[in-house]
């Protein structure tokens, strides 16, 4: 009999609680982020001034371990990215969920409760590869050039080479580290950054790209190479996010002095309240359980 009844109460969801307080202190965020630079490189990234001013961080702590969540909100749209103890996380989320339409990173062990709170599409696992100036191994060389705000058009005449339009601003080319391979006088390839830090000394490369007509060329290694050289004179480390399945670009990132660090998903993310009204709801519950723990209190199971 006491058998049965164990099995029966261990059938029953365990609560778990959660403190969660917003975090404003560059100082406290760093510290939680630096253990982990390989994988927090893109958030460290947004404590860069004229950045960290768009971003809300927070932080939940509770029995099962600790959780971080970073809303930024960049050129490109909105991003979110979470780290730590899933429950953590989902619990964090329960009552600030951030935009509407996102852009999510997180690692595989995440999925299932962003699900719970966002309609995930086009989720892509990635892998994640840095290199650090010791590494570092430069491509041979093909000429390659600097790129500027006001090449633009260029810009995204050639990442819409495949019919999907392209929508990038001169700021952000601006304010990146961009370089590309110019054939037959125009634009054929070109990789660049999402985010430069020299305040972190960590950048991220990406946005890498070749007209179909001129692969297998060698060109997005040289543009990469090239992006990667400039910001390893003042980052101590660069990474870069790769879908596993690539070969290729696997292949040609190692050659670069690039090694696999760890695994992500990336994906596109609708909030599945859209109003908003129930983590509105969620939230002022919470924080009238949490005025006795500076904070918020969160129960999830």
């Amino acid at each position: 009999m006491a058998e049965r009844e164990a099995g029966r109460v261990g059938l029953r969801p365990v609560r778990k609680d959660y403190v969660i307080a917003e975090l404003t202190a560059m100082g406290e965020i760093r510290s939680l982020l630096r253990p982990r630079v390989e994988y927090t490189a893109y958030a460290l990234g947004q404590l860069e001034p004229g950045l960290f001013e768009r971003t809300h961080w927070y932080h939940a702590r509770g029995g099962t371990g600790t959780g971080l969540v970073l809303h930024s909100r960049g050129g490109l749209g909105d991003a979110t990215f979470v780290m730590g103890d899933p429950d953590a996380v989902s619990a964090i989320l329960s009552i600030h969920p951030g935009a509407v339409n996102t852009y999510v990173t997180c690692q595989p062990q995440h999925v299932d409760r962003l699900q719970s709170v966002f309609r995930l599409s086009n989720q892509q696992p990635m892998i994640r590869m840095a290199v650090d100036p010791q590494a570092f191994e430069p491509a041979e060389r093909v000429r390659t050039i600097a790129l500027h705000g006001v090449d633009i058009r260029r810009i995204n005449q050639l990442y819409s080479a495949e019919g999907n339009p392209s929508y990038y601003i001169a700021d952000h080319i601006d304010h990146g580290v961009y370089r590309g391979v110019v054939a037959g006088g125009r634009l054929v390839a070109i990789a660049g950054t999402h985010v430069v830090s020299r305040q972190e000394r960590i950048a991220v490369v990406g946005n890498v790209f070749t007209h179909p007509d001129y692969r297998g060329h060698g060109y997005a290694t040289a543009a990469t190479s090239a992006v990667t050289e400039s910001l390893l004179q003042y980052c101590d480390q660069v990474v870069l996010t790769v879908d596993p399945k690539n070969s290729p670009a696997v292949t040609a990132y190692r050659r670069l002095g690039y090694e696999e660090v760890c695994q992500l998903v990336e994906a596109s993310a609708i909030r599945r309240d859209p109003s908003g009204f129930g983590a509105t709801m969620r939230r002022w519950k919470a924080r009238l359980r949490g005025r006795r723990y500076d904070g918020a209190f969160v129960s999830v199971r």
